[in-house]
C-alpha cells in the first residue's frame, strides 16, 4: 500500500488528477484558494444568498391558482414559476 498524501483533495493516480498544461498550474492553484477560503466565509455565503435572491430570482417564487385548484376538485395547487427565474428555466 503506498503511502497517502499530506494535501487535501481526490488524487488519482501517480500524477494526481491534474491534467491540464502548466502554463495554468498557477492559475489553477490560486482559484482552488479562493475558493477554500470563500467556502468558509460567512460573508460569502451572505453575499451569494443576496444575489441569488436579487439577481438570480432565486428562491424562485411559488403561485397559488385557485380556479385551477377549484377545477381540479378542490385541492390547494402551487406554481414554482421557473419561467420567471432571470438566468432561464433549463
Amino acid at each position: 500500500m503506498s503511502a497517502l498524501r499530506d494535501a487535501q483533495g481526490p488524487f488519482f493516480g501517480e500524477f494526481g488528477g491534474r491534467f491540464m498544461p502548466e502554463s495554468l498550474i498557477a492559475a489553477i492553484d490560486e482559484l482552488t484558494a479562493c475558493y477554500e477560503s470563500a467556502k468558509v466565509d460567512p460573508a460569502f455565503h451572505a453575499e451569494f444568498a443576496e444575489l441569488l435572491r436579487s439577481y438570480a430570482g432565486r428562491p424562485s417564487p411559488i403561485t397559488e391558482v385557485p380556479r385551477f385548484a377549484a377545477h381540479a376538485g378542490g385541492a390547494r395547487i402551487f406554481l414554482k414559476r421557473e419561467d420567471l427565474n432571470h438566468t432561464g428555466a433549463h
